[in-house]
């Protein structure tokens, strides 16, 4: 189906695929408005690429008289030349063309080598035939004509999705919003999940009102209900992983990501791509939260401003300047008495030693939680190692347009609804135990839906018992 038809997809194929939405304009004009269906809310701070605030778009827009060949809209597609003259030059707000330019529009400015002042700030106020006037007093170098440029500063604004353009668009032309690529790979597969304004709409209109469970509650309560259903969700049921690809600088330390809540796994990657786990220092070693410097009596000291004074962690230093081969047992040496082997022998069995401690016969490395600095560490052999960090949130970092899939939604109505419920004084029990019962048995089903688990899958698990050692 190329375009919507009244069902829950809205976007063309044109806008899911290629991120562009096209217009055929037969007659043109300017002032001309265009609506985004984008299923992306569309974000605009400037349509001059000289602008620093161009860097905030996450489209463009572009012209074309073929829909082959394509024209950014920007101050300079949208310039007009034009020959003017002013008396003797001196300051006037008020010039006159030599011929009529219908090209020219209120809101334009005019540039040009002759013209003194500050012609940014000049722009067309009134257009009289050939009689143009300016918010500002300008003068040109000079009696006679002068040849100038008038164009828009802004050729085209944005507001709540709605493209005006205020250059003049000619009979007969192509207008394109095309997305930006990270905006376009962000809007794919959003078909699986619904938004939490879907999520609170929809719970007051199914359960909220008069003969329904809930006469009446507050907007403000179901988006508490919703947040905080989230949030459950996201530590146990929705999976929602996100990961992040870094390279492990020096200093052996990476900022915890802003939406962090826990992790899942650091893994390094090798040149091949293949994942190599990264483990936890937890009984190895410690990020102490505090390092008050002491006395000689050991009693910490204080600044000033009567607040201790801190000191370096000489845990952490010492735990950074240590190498792991000497915590894996791979030590680095070489003797051997009597035909019998050395350490040297076991250095090419690094990290599979038999009979040696789990925690620490591995190669991969190490890394610790720095609550006090809010970073990861990692230990001396990681240094400079492509690595992903693969990490969960609670959903709620960027307020109300949280994704929820929909394999859970009805879990999250049901959620909504016994936090309603329980929190109302003079709702019966029973009902609460209702719906406690219900939040329960279709929480359960959303963890199984979500578990993704195919009969492919099971049927070669299974397969592979004949491959047991049965003697």
């Amino acid at each position: 189906m190329p375009r919507p038809d009244g069902g829950l997809i809205t976007e063309t194929n044109r806008q899911y695929y290629a991120g562009a939405q096209q217009f055929y304009l037969a007659t043109g004009g300017n002032n001309l408005t265009f609506t985004s269906t984008f299923d992306t809310n569309l974000i605009f701070g400037s349509s001059d690429p000289s602008n620093g605030k161009y860097g905030l778009n996450n489209f463009t827009v572009s012209i074309s008289t073929n829909a082959q060949v394509w024209t950014e809209l920007t101050p300079t597609e949208s310039a007009v030349s034009a020959v003017v003259n002013q008396n003797g030059g001196v300051a006037s707000a008020n010039i006159t063309t030599t011929v009529v330019v219908a090209d020219l529009r209120i809101g334009m400015t005019i540039l040009g080598a002759g013209i003194t002042g500050n012609p940014t700030a000049a722009k067309i106020t009134v257009i009289n035939g050939v009689n143009i006037t300016l918010d500002t007093a300008i003068a040109m170098a000079g009696a006679g004509t002068t040849s100038v440029t008038f164009q828009f500063n802004e050729p085209f604004t944005m507001v709540s999705n709605i493209i005006t353009v205020a250059d003049t668009i000619p009979n007969a032309t192509y207008l394109k919003i095309q997305l930006k690529d990270t905006t376009v790979q962000e809007n794919r597969g959003s078909y699986e999940y619904t938004s939490l304004y879907d999520v609170i709409d929809n719970f007051l209109i199914a359960f909220v009102g008069a003969g329904k469970i809930i006469p009446s509650v507050k907007r403000s309560d179901v988006i508490f209900h919703a947040k905080r259903g989230l949030q459950e969700f996201s530590y146990d049921t929705l999976k929602s992983i996100k990961s992040q690809e870094l390279t492990i600088p020096s200093s052996l330390s990476l900022i915890i990501p802003q939406d962090y809540v826990n992790y899942v796994r650091f893994s390094w990657i090798d040149q091949r791509g293949i994942q190599h786990t990264i483990y936890p220092a937890n009984q190895l070693t410690t990020n102490p939260y505090s390092n008050p410097v002491q006395d000689d009596l050991g009693t910490p000291t204080q600044d000033g401003f009567d607040s201790n004074l801190t000191g370096t962690s000489q845990t952490e230093a010492a735990w950074a300047s240590n190498d792991p081969r000497n915590i894996s047992g791979a030590f680095v040496e070489t003797f051997s008495q009597d035909g019998i082997f050395g350490r040297s022998f076991y250095d090419g069995s690094y990290g599979q030693r038999y009979g040696m401690n789990p925690e620490t016969s591995q190669r991969n490395g190490w890394f610790t939680i720095n609550e006090r600095n809010g970073t990861f560490d990692f230990t001396s052999e990681l240094s400079n190692k492509l690595i992903v960090i693969e990490y969960i949130s609670d959903g709620n970092a960027y307020e109300l347009d949280a994704k929820i899939p929909k394999l859970a939604e009805d879990a999250l109505y049901s959620h909504i609804a016994h936090g309603i419920l329980a929190s109302t004084a003079q709702t019966p029990e029973y009902l609460v135990q209702r719906f406690k019962r219900e939040r329960s048995a279709k929480l359960r089903n959303a963890k199984i839906r979500l578990s993704n688990i195919k009969l492919d899958q099971i049927i070669q698990v299974m397969r592979n018992q004949s491959k047991w050692i049965k003697y």
